[in-house]
């Protein structure tokens, strides 16, 4: 089995069955904070929790990364091997919008809207054969 481990420590719940993301809220106001923050840019209050923020919510805009991003690259990807993928903004149910690649790439895929949901992707795999994951989010399976 390959050991993964998050390319950022404190973004999202690892390891966990349905990992959510993770961030602060501010223990004087509620405002939250993607990621965690040690203070309240509302109010600027100096006390915040870490807290989980879901997984869930809708595409609030978004747009196509058709080019490959400038070095450091945080993927195994080559200029050779690059394909597009969306980013955008999702608005999760706390009313933060976090930024964040999307699964889906193509215009015709994506809708303002659309109810979405994180998933965990490997980008890296270090030399040891540790595994590097981040989060993305997908247009939300309809049950």
């Amino acid at each position: 089995m390959i050991e993964q481990q998050p390319l950022q420590a404190g973004l999202f719940s690892w390891p966990a069955k349905a990992p959510e993301l993770l961030g602060s809220r501010c223990d004087n106001c509620g405002e939250h904070a993607f990621p965690a923050q040690s203070s309240c840019r509302h109010c600027t209050g100096g006390e915040t929790t870490v807290v989980g923020m879901g997984r869930e919510g809708r595409l609030w805009t978004w747009t196509i990364q058709s080019f490959m991003p400038k070095d450091p690259y945080y993927t195994d990807e080559t200029p050779e091997t690059f394909v597009p993928y969306g980013v955008g903004y999702v608005e999760l149910d706390c009313g933060l919008r976090v930024e964040s690649r999307l699964r889906e790439n193509t215009p015709d895929a994506l809708t303002i809207g659309m109810e979405m949901e994180m998933e965990i992707i490997p980008v890296r795999q270090a030399e040891n054969g540790t595994e590097w994951v981040t989060f993305q989010f997908k247009k939300k399976a309809t049950r």
